[in-house]
C-alpha cells in the first residue's frame, strides 16, 4: 500500500532559502562537522569525550535536516498567494478565534523563515476549518482538547516575505 506525499506549498523566496540551506547543509556543513569529529576524536577516550560526543549530536541533526529539506524541496509547489478574499496556501489571515483576534500564516512553518507570524499548516484543524472560507465567514472546528472554537474570518492577504 503506497501512501502519497503530499505537496508543500512554498513561495519562490522561501524555495530558494531552503536550496541555499540544504546546499550549505550537504557540502560546508558537512565537511565542518567532520574535522570537529575528527579533532575530537585526536583528543583520546572517546567514552568521556564530550565534544566528540556533542559532535556526533550535531551531525545527526545536520543529516535530519538534509534529509527534511530534500523531502520538502521534492514535493514542493513554487507559487505566489494571489490577492483575494479567499482563505487559500501562502495567505496571512486576521480572524477571531474563540473571541481573540489572531494574524497567522497558513501554510507550511518554512514560508515564514525568521518572521515572527504564526503558522497553522492546511492539514490542521483550524487550517482545514478556513481554508476556503472567504472573508466575514464564520466555521468552527474541534480542537485537539475535544472543544468546538469558533472561528470568523476577518481579513486576508497574500504573504509577502
Amino acid at each position: 500500500m503506497s501512501q502519497e506525499t503530499p505537496t508543500t506549498w512554498l513561495t519562490q523566496e522561501a524555495f530558494d532559502r531552503l536550496t541555499a540551506e540544504l546546499e550549505h547543509l550537504s557540502g560546508e556543513g558537512r565537511t565542518e562537522i567532520a574535522k570537529k569529529i575528527e579533532a575530537a576524536r585526536e583528543e583520546g577516550d572517546l567514552k568521556e569525550n564530550g565534544g566528540y560526543h556533542a559532535a556526533k549530536e550535531e551531525q545527526g541533526k545536520i543529516e535530519a535536516r538534509i534529509r527534511q529539506l530534500t523531502q520538502l524541496l521534492r514535493t514542493a509547489e513554487v507559487g505566489q498567494a494571489e490577492a483575494s478574499d479567499v482563505v487559500g496556501l501562502g495567505t496571512v489571515v486576521t480572524a477571531v478565534i474563540a473571541g481573540d483576534e489572531s494574524v497567522f500564516l497558513v501554510g507550511n512553518r518554512e514560508i515564514a523563515g525568521d518572521s515572527d507570524l504564526d503558522v497553522y499548516s492546511e492539514q490542521s484543524p483550524l487550517g482545514q476549518a478556513i481554508l476556503g472560507q472567504k472573508v466575514g465567514s464564520k466555521t468552527s472546528y474541534t480542537a485537539p482538547n475535544g472543544r468546538d472554537i469558533t472561528v470568523e474570518v476577518t481579513k486576508v492577504e497574500p504573504y509577502q516575505a
